[in-house]
């Protein structure tokens, strides 16, 4: 048997497209020269599309693939590695060749140029180029919607950015939809870069998008978060990037950190540094679960752990229908010292 390295691998699926689309991709569809479904994973969907026929390489090669949701795209080797969670290579290589009828190519393969590449390793670099490519918030939409929530930009609000088209995998006459998008890095304890959330806009910014869903987290997720001014030793954290933030209308200065949902709260991750962690909670069952998890996970941790509730479903909404009282409704839920350090008087 002759050594075969990845691209060979790649140019004989491609020659097989819509067999392997109908192995790896069962709850897609074919219309015409395309293969589409949700996502690479395999999930109902029509965002990521397949070409099902075309030259061997260059532009419009067969097996090529473009997800419009995300903006990802590469051949049927990934296609193969991200539908079946494989994570070594050399493994993705040997399901093609078990796929193409070939001899196990462990022993003879050569990776040569291409490689397939960790999950993780390209969801970070997807956020990268996302967050990369983002505006400035002062100014932009996200500003607007921001504003529109009673939250007021801030100085030490480098983790937010706009950018004007983020595809969403909802269609329009088969197509996705691209929506102005306020963008958040989701970032680790030695504040690399781990994910991005995206945050769907109507294209006045006066709301979200009329999309479901209305806010899209990729990355390494857990245990890290959105992270809004520098942690000495106290820090608040929250789940919705709202909610964490309106705590600013009466904390100005008080670090945050906002995770994407109410698991990845209860996950969150805080510095050595930290004394007091302030941990907002959504009136939810969700919430509920989240800040109790985290709670509990403070006090054994030996820090002083303080609750700060909303009068409403959470901090945001009291801040929109409230106003300038949500700084007492916040000043009763505190010990004197922080109160004295942190909220407005």
């Amino acid at each position: 048997m002759r050594r075969r390295d990845a691209a060979d691998l790649a140019s004989m699926l491609a020659s097989r497209a819509e067999a392997v689309c109908r192995t790896y991709l069962p709850n897609g569809r074919k219309e015409g020269n395309y293969w589409r479904v949700g996502d690479a994973t395999g999930v109902p969907g029509q965002s990521l599309h397949v070409r099902l026929r075309g030259p061997t390489s260059g532009k419009g090669a067969a097996g090529k693939w473009v997800d419009e949701a995300t903006g990802e795209f590469g051949d049927l080797l990934d296609i193969i590695r991200l539908s079946q969670g494989l994570t070594e290579f050399r493994t993705v290589l040997t399901e093609a060749s078990r796929f193409l009828n070939l001899p196990d190519p462990m022993p003879a393969i050569t990776p040569g140029r291409r490689r397939a590449g960790d999950p993780t390793d390209r969801a970070k670099a997807f956020a990268s180029r996302l967050f990369t490519s983002s505006r400035a918030l002062k100014g932009s939409i996200a500003e607007i919607y921001l504003n529109s929530r009673g939250i007021v930009w801030q100085s030490d609000f480098e983790a937010l950015r706009f950018h004007p088209r983020c595809f969403h995998s909802s269609s329009e006459g088969g197509k996705p939809v691209i929506w102005p998008g306020l963008i958040a890095s989701i970032t680790d304890l030695q504040d690399e870069l781990t994910g991005v959330s995206r945050t769907f806009l109507r294209r006045d910014g006066l709301e979200k998008a009329p999309v479901e869903p209305k806010r899209r987290s990729k990355g390494n997720l857990v245990g890290n978060g959105t992270r809004v001014g520098v942690v000495a030793d106290v820090l608040a954290v929250g789940e919705g990037l709202e909610t964490t933030l309106s705590l600013r209308a009466a904390m100005p200065s008080v670090p945050l950190v906002s995770a994407t949902s109410a698991n990845h709260l209860s996950a969150l991750l805080f510095p050595a540094s930290v004394r007091t962690l302030l941990v907002i909670r959504d009136n939810d069952h969700a919430g509920d679960a989240a800040t109790d998890a985290l709670y509990a996970r403070g006090q054994a941790a030996g820090l002083d752990v303080h609750l700060v509730a909303p009068e409403l479903d959470d901090l945001n909404s009291d801040l929109v229908t409230f106003g300038n009282e949500l700084t007492a409704h916040v000043r009763r839920q505190l010990p004197q010292n922080l109160v004295e350090r942190f909220v407005l008087a």
